[in-house]
Parts: C-alpha cells; sequence; structure tokens
C-alpha cells in the first residue's frame, strides 16, 4: 500500500504539472472504486483551476476555488502525469485533461482507491475531521504521544500506526522508526516514558522524511509519478530482514504479528 512517503512523493511530483492549469475533459472509464465515483465528477471539474496540490495523511488534495478533489490511492493506485497520446491501460480508471497534452491518469489494479468531491472545508470532511497531526509538522511532538497514551495498553507500534494519533506511520516505517528509537514494538503504550516519545517523535519525523528523499518505499505495485519505482527499500533496517543480522550489534533480528502486520524487531537493541 502506498504510504505516506509516497503520497508526498507523488504529491510533489504531480504539482508542478498541473497547478495553475485548468481541467478540461475528464473521463471515468470505471467509477467503481472504493466508493463510487461521483456521476456527475466530469460535470463538476469540468473548467475549473487547480489552484493547488495538496496532501492530508494519505489523502491527496486538487484545491479549486470551487471545492476539493480527493484522492486516495487505496492498496494499489498510482497517479501518472502522461500525454494525451498515450493509450490507456486495463486499470487507468480516470485521466484528467489539461489543455492538449497534459494528462493526469488514475490507475488502480484492485480498485480500493478513491476519487471524490466536496465543496465544504476539508477539514469538515467526513474522512478527514478525525485525523490526528501531520507527523512532519510542528504539532506532533513525544509530549502529545506521552499524552495520548496513558492508559493504553495496546502495543506502541499499534499506537503509532493510530491515524487518529498520528497520521502517515504505516507498517514499514513504524517498524523502523521504532528499531531506530531503540524501543520494543510490543511494549504497551501507556507504559513508555515522556523522554523516549521524545525520541520517538523524533524518529517517525526522519524516517518519513528520508523515505522522502528517496521517493518512497519500493513496493511491489508501488511507482511514483514518472512510472520509476522508488528507492527508499534499501535504507530498511529492520523491515523485510527478519533472520538476518542487525545492522547495530549483530543479533539476528525476529518477527512477530502485531494487528495482523509483520513486525520485525532486535531483541538487543529494543526494549
Amino acid at each position: 500500500m502506498p504510504e505516506l512517503p509516497e503520497v508526498e512523493t507523488t504529491c510533489r511530483g504531480i504539482a508542478p504539472h498541473i497547478q495553475g492549469q485548468t481541467i478540461t475533459q475528464v473521463q471515468v472509464r470505471d467509477a467503481r472504486l472504493r466508493w463510487p465515483v461521483p456521476d456527475n465528477l466530469s460535470v463538476i471539474l469540468t473548467g475549473l483551476t487547480v489552484e493547488s496540490v495538496t496532501r492530508r495523511g494519505k489523502y491527496l488534495l486538487l484545491n479549486t476555488r470551487a471545492g476539493t478533489l480527493l484522492v486516495h490511492l487505496g492498496m494499489s493506485g498510482s497517479l501518472r502525469i502522461v500525454t494525451s497520446a498515450q493509450n490507456s491501460g486495463k486499470h487507468d480508471h480516470i485521466d484528467l485533461v489539461f489543455g492538449d497534452a497534459c494528462v493526469l491518469r488514475f490507475n488502480d489494479p484492485r480498485r480500493f482507491g478513491a476519487m471524490l468531491w466536496t465543496d465544504k472545508p476539508t477539514e469538515e470532511h467526513p474522512l478527514l475531521k478525525s485525523l490526528g497531526p501531520e507527523p512532519l509538522l510542528a504539532d506532533f511532538t513525544g509530549e502529545l504521544l506521552h499524552h495520548k497514551s496513558r492508559q493504553r495498553k495496546v502495543p506502541v507500534k499499534s499506537f503509532i500506526m493510530d491515524s487518529h494519533i498520528v497520521v502517515g506511520v504505516g507498517n514499514i516505517y513504524a517498524n523502523e522508526a521504532l528499531f531506530m528509537a531503540g524501543i520494543l514494538p510490543t511494549r504497551r503504550a501507556g507504559a513508555i516514558a515522556l523522554s523516549r516519545y521524545e525520541k520517538l517523535a523524533g524518529c517517525i519525523r526522519r524516517v518519513l522524511q528520508d523515505a522522502i528523499g528517496q521517493g518512497g518505499t519500493t513496493l511491489r505495485n508501488f511507482v511514483n509519478e514518472d512510472g520509476k519505482p522508488g528507492y527508499f527499500k534499501q535504507q530498511l533496517r529492520v523491515y523485510g530482514r527478519v533472520g538476518l543480522p542487525c545492522v547495530a550489534c549483530g543479533q539476528t533480528l525476529v518477527e512477530v504479528r502485531l494487528g495482523n502486520r509483520t513486525t520485525v524487531f532486535c531483541r538487543n537493541c529494543q526494549r
């Protein structure tokens, strides 16, 4: 599944091509996404200018004067900038056409993504209003994590992956941040001290920033906006390395399942 760094990479990649550009045509080839594409989406969008492209959690927001198009990549979706001369493929469900040449193409083989319209403030949208803070912004702190964790008995890995606590900390990045912070992923969230949460908050931010800088993590179904895979996978220290030596101490990395997710850690370095 595309995670926050992949979505942020996509946001930064498509923005220069479509910001300030007017949508001249919308082609919906298959409206059967996670939520049905609005029947009148073409009527709504045609003639509108994309004023900015932003991100909230894993949602891409194409902002216009009349409202906002919310795009979610789901499990396997991607957005690419192509030319109008490039033929669509089997899973290219939606095209936003800008002028004569530029097309923003939404591809989603598993159709778990979404493309929805709202003319209300985005912070009031049901899919966005309960989201936690952005981990790359100043209001995300160790103090906030510590405060929200009190009396919580869930494992800390599950806690930081809860989008109501903080958005965008997917499975890969939770594994990596906890290793960097030296925190055992199975440890009860409410039993972790403030000083350790302060370190963890910094590690979450660093891991995500590093991944964004590398273009996201290479997953089987993820490609960035020009069709090339991300490269952060080369930098992973624990995820996908069960049975291999810890990069810090050499002890064999182990794996457990938490919340039905793969969790890899070092019993020596993480406590």
